[in-house]
């Protein structure tokens, strides 16, 4: 699959057709989401409104994880087989996995002062959300910390494989420590907890988030390409210059 997509021309025809419909697509789930979480979906009946943010925090923690996953299979794809698209790839999603992640710090504080009566506490959920936040914040430093691209590149692949062990603990530490944070209500063996008019809200949010990562970091990867090729150019022309 990289192989295939490796030629400039071909990924720039195939992202030119998707960018549009992504970015439709993505903005109609996120409007309709929005709409119905706050003008149909209901109450919680100790929450009140400020459930709410959930439509937001939720959506956001997902991405955050789920983006960081990605990122370390590329990092993986380039270690292995030494592909530089995948190392594009991996330093597109970053920004964005970081960006998600602080969204999902923000909007949990906000969601836990009412709540908990403080903006944040030790708990092992919030802590290991930080976490990921730190390994983001470390892949992108240490990728572009050296001279050497291809230095940085592998020194950030390392980090953030090694981060991999951060995803478990934040998707179980509700269940393996005693925490204020409330257990999963989703994805559960049992099927969902909620509310079919909170859910569908929900899911709708977290789709249209999806989608349009997916666009920013398309976007991110044709900008990079666009750099790369520049930078060869560059390199020809005071080659020539020095002949």
């Amino acid at each position: 699959m990289f192989d295939w997509l490796a030629n400039p021309n071909r990924f720039k025809k195939i992202t030119n057709k998707l960018e549009p419909l992504l970015m439709v697509i993505s903005l109609l789930f996120i409007i309709s989401g929005l709409y119905f979480s706050l003008f149909d979906s209901p109450k919680d009946y100790q929450q009140g409104d400020a459930v709410r943010i959930m439509y937001v925090h939720v959506p956001s923690a997902w991405l955050a994880s789920f983006l960081y996953l990605s990122l370390a299979v590329s990092c993986i794809f380039y270690l292995v087989w030494k592909h530089p698209l995948a190392d594009l790839i991996s330093s597109s999603i970053a920004p964005i996995g970081a960006l998600f992640s602080i969204l999902t710090l923000i909007t949990g504080s906000l969601w836990g002062k009412p709540m908990w009566g403080t903006w944040w506490v030790w708990d092992a959920r919030l802590t290991s959300m930080l976490i990921l936040f730190f390994f983001y914040l470390g892949f992108i430093l240490l990728h572009n910390a050296f001279e050497r691209k291809i230095d940085g590149s592998k020194s950030a692949s390392v980090l953030a494989i090694i981060g991999l062990i951060n995803l478990p603990i934040i998707k179980f530490s509700v269940d393996w420590w005693h925490t204020l944070h409330q257990p999963s209500s989703i994805l559960k063996f049992d099927g969902p907890s909620i509310d079919n008019q909170m859910l569908i809200p929900l899911s709708f949010m977290i789709i249209g988030f999806g989608l349009f990562s997916l666009y920013l970091i398309i976007i991110n990867v044709k900008t990079k390409l666009i750099e790369k090729k520049c930078e060869a150019l560059i390199l020809k022309l005071n080659l020539k210059e020095i002949l």
